[in-house]
């Protein structure tokens, strides 16, 4: 021990690490900070991935071309043509921009997801901070569980919608259109997977409890039901509850999981917070009133 050094005296920082904030409280200065350090490493993780998809675009392609093959080869035995087509000169390369864009964003969920848990919850304890790598890497494969649901649903659309097509009638489409039509489609039953994520982050981040959400069950049957209708557009009720299956398993395990926080978080409570539904307020602390903070002080003794 030096001479300088006093007993008991805090251990010095390490120099370039900054001070830890157990509170998350931050300036407006200090979230705008925190937002751009958080927007640039989400960016660079949708170019890495956008790179990779780039070096293997031409075998994405022929994935995101299979559904609408198969419905070609139908309509041909029908005596119909259906066709993609690309009719400008950069549209080629517009193309494949899109598509290498939306595959990055795909395979670099787990970075983007989060680094955005980070810059919503920053106050969380060191517990619940870890759960946030698990909400981060779990929502890449339930996101690719709804992508791959609308995926296979994807015949079955494009014959409802392609068999309005009148004989001897050649229907060309676009190749964008084609592709705006099969990403939004991926897209929404993706957002709809990652759903019941949400809700169990929104649980542990104390902003939702279990039982509000399960108070809204028929909401979430319509929901739910209306996710299997999009992806069945046949009448046929079994195709509907197979696809609803799925989404309403996902659905119901986030409620449970978020039942279980709040009983966790039950336990630690006061006892005078037990007892107390979800709707009441918490008791507020009281505060005695004496008789000299009832007159107002003179101004020598503000200064």
């Amino acid at each position: 021990m030096s001479a300088g050094e006093s007993v008991g005296a805090p251990p010095p920082r390490r120099r370039g690490r900054k001070p830890r904030n157990p509170t998350g409280e931050m300036s407006l200065l200090e979230h705008l900070k925190e937002f751009q350090k958080r927007l640039l490493r989400a960016v660079l993780g949708i170019v890495a991935g956008a790179a990779v998809a780039w070096i293997f675009y031409d075998q994405i392609f022929h994935l995101i071309e299979a559904p609408f093959n198969a419905v070609v080869e139908q309509a041909r035995a029908q005596g119909k043509t259906i066709t993609l087509a690309i009719s400008g000169v950069t549209d080629a390369f517009t193309l494949q921009l899109e598509v290498v864009l939306v595959v990055g964003a795909i395979l670099s969920a787990p970075i983007w997801l989060y680094q955005l848990w980070r810059f919503l919850a920053p106050g969380l304890t060191g517990k619940e901070r870890r759960w946030a790598y698990i909400f981060a890497f779990s929502a890449t494969p339930l996101f690719l569980l709804g992508a791959f649901i609308a995926y296979k649903a994807m015949p079955a659309l494009l014959r409802v919608f392609l068999g309005f097509t009148p004989e001897n009638v050649a229907n060309i489409i676009n190749v964008n259109d084609y592709l705006s039509f099969t990403l939004q489609l991926m897209l929404f039953f993706g957002i709809g997977a990652i759903i019941p994520v949400v809700f169990v982050m929104l649980n542990f981040a104390g902003l939702l409890s279990g039982r509000a959400l399960l108070k809204q069950w028929r909401w979430l049957v319509i929901g739910v039901l209306t996710f299997a209708a999009v992806a069945t557009p046949t009448p046929d009720p079994v195709n509907m509850l197979l696809a609803a299956t799925p989404f309403a398993a996902l659905l119901a395990l986030a409620i449970l999981l978020m039942l279980l926080n709040d009983a966790r978080r039950s336990r630690r409570r006061p006892d005078e917070l037990a007892g107390l539904s979800d709707d009441e307020a918490s008791p507020e602390p009281v505060v005695e009133i004496h008789e000299e903070d009832l007159h107002p002080s003179p101004i020598d003794d503000l200064t």
